[in-house]
């Protein structure tokens, strides 16, 4: 069952999920029509399934039309909206030009991020009279805490102010629930985070592949407590979350969590090399489910579609390869196309030619063709860009089932964290910023603020992190004014107009209900 909003999403809850399959064997779980009534969570078996729904919404990085990366892309400065048209996506394109509202908010970036929290909940409350180990209890309560903390750190990010739901509520209480403070939001975050991380395993074998570890807990935690503004302690308390991620030698492998900075930069976006060494959160796609726009008639764009649909988006249109060394893609939707400030940034960068895909060069070369897009600039998004290879030979529709997954968290982006933690100052911000450009075969720079944000903005290019990064650090004002960002109201999106219908909730500041 697709539910449509955070009401109806507590009520559908109440009675049946629905899950897809993903491609790891942890995800491989397919209890379609799970029943959550009394009657439900007799057994290990249940409650695993119970799990595996709660995980089920992280997708949300990078499946459906509606995904964190593409519309986060889309507002930042480093990218253009693109697609079609200039109506090709109210949202994204509302978002990119920052004339968004209510009206033309994602709704699913609210709704399913509450879906995800609502299954959490409900499984907290089940999970101690479930008959199995104890020691699996608790793990799976851990699970269940770090998945509604992640859900919840981009509900605040993204929102602000948002209702703070941690048990099932009854049918009367739907319509009286009131936003929390967003201190008391990621209050709970960090605790939900600390009280995980002990019963969470170092590590997982590669059946288990996607599940929370210690690390990704630990990571998490450290990059919450850096956005927690409402902590005095807030850096003090990042740095010493995400070295113990880090590990002693930046540039190693980490301590009991075996992370390492992948040698080659390029071997990061090869669709093959799911859950590497860099990789600390990660989400799962697969290219064998029977996903299509027919098997989901009430989902927008195949958003409930296991497959990621960032690949078929930011795609060129109308592509045609003539002669190498251009790519053999399919073609796709254009969206998320780097600016020409980006481009001349980047271009002489080692990282360049697997961030970004110059058909620019390519076309004016004679070696390939495509149909230029709304807002085009020849410039796409290479780590995401689809490949022929890659293309689901299954049942379900082409587009929803590209199997590459995506990363929430990898290494390079939590040594910058803690190098941004400490100040951007010291031996160990120096040590962490090195390991990140001599990866690349970069020289060493004198590590300060300005120069771990202009590594950031190089190394995660296209990942989602740029627009988040810029009003963390106060810069989006001054970055994003030629956009139309205004600053006390921009920093955050309006609440979806349903959302508010017939309750208590209340629009954010500068955005008209």
């Amino acid at each position: 069952m697709k539910t449509i909003n955070i009401k109806f999403s507590f009520i559908a809850l109440a009675i049946i999920i629905t899950m897809g399959s993903c491609e790891k064997d942890f995800l491989e779980v397919d209890p379609k029509g799970t029943n959550l009534e009394t009657s439900y969570y007799t057994n290990e078996t249940e409650a695993f399934a119970g799990l595996v729904s709660v995980y089920d919404f992280m997708r949300k990085n990078s499946g459906g039309f509606e995904n964190m990366i593409t519309m986060m892309n889309a507002g930042s400065d480093d990218h253009l909206a693109g697609g079609g048209s200039e109506t090709d996506g109210l949202g994204i394109q509302g978002f990119s030009n920052y004339t968004l509202s209510p009206t033309t908010m994602e709704p699913v970036l609210w709704s399913e991020h509450y879906q995800g929290i609502f299954r959490a909940n409900y499984l907290l409350t089940k999970l101690p009279g479930v008959p199995m180990d104890a020691k699996l209890i608790a793990r799976y309560t851990a699970e269940s805490k770090a998945l509604r903390a992640h859900y919840y750190f981009n509900l605040v990010r993204m929102f602000k102010n948002v209702p703070l739901i941690l048990v099932p509520l009854s049918a009367s209480e739907y319509y009286s629930v009131k936003q929390a403070d967003p201190a008391d939001v990621y209050e709970q975050i960090e605790g939900d985070l600390k009280a995980a991380i002990d019963f969470l395993p170092l590590t997982v074998p590669s059946a288990e592949a996607g599940r929370f570890t210690q690390g990704a807990a630990r990571a998490l935690l450290g990059k919450v407590y850096l956005y927690d503004k409402y902590n005095k302690d807030n850096k003090a308390l990042a740095a010493v979350q995400l070295a113990l991620v880090n590990g002693k030698t930046p540039g190693g492998t980490t301590e009991g969590y075996l992370y390492k900075l992948l040698t080659n930069y390029k071997d990061i976006w090869t669709v093959d090399n799911k859950f590497n060494s860099e990789s600390i959160l990660e989400v799962a796609h697969t290219a064998v489910s029977s996903a299509s726009w027919a098997y989901h008639p009430y989902t927008s764009y195949g958003d409930s579609a296991e497959g990621n649909v960032v690949n078929v988006m930011v795609g060129p249109r109308s592509y045609t390869r003539i002669a190498s060394p251009a790519p053999d893609l399919p073609s796709g939707w254009s969206f998320n196309v780097f600016t020409q400030v980006f481009y001349d940034v980047i271009k002489n960068d080692p990282r360049f030619d697997a961030t970004l895909l110059d058909l620019k060069a390519l076309k004016a070369a004679g070696k390939a063709d495509y149909q230029a897009g709304y807002q085009d600039t020849g410039y796409f998004l290479n780590k995401f860009v689809p490949r022929k290879v890659d293309e689901s030979k299954g049942t379900g529709d082409v587009v929803l089932n590209y199997r590459q997954n995506s990363y929430v968290i990898r290494l390079a982006d939590t040594y910058l964290l803690e190098a941004e933690a400490l100040g951007g100052t010291g031996t160990r911000a120096q040590a962490l910023l090195d390991a990140v450009r001599a990866r690349v075969g970069l020289a060493p720079v004198p590590v300060s603020l300005a120069a771990i944000k202009a590594e950031r903005r190089l190394e995660l290019a296209g990942e989602g992190h740029r627009f988040f990064d810029l009003v963390r650090w106060g810069d989006a004002a001054t970055v994003l004014a030629s956009r139309g960002f205004k600053p006390n109201k921009n920093e955050v999106f309006p609440i979806p107009f349903r959302e508010l219908q017939n309750t208590s909730l209340v629009q954010n500041p500068g955005y008209s209900n």
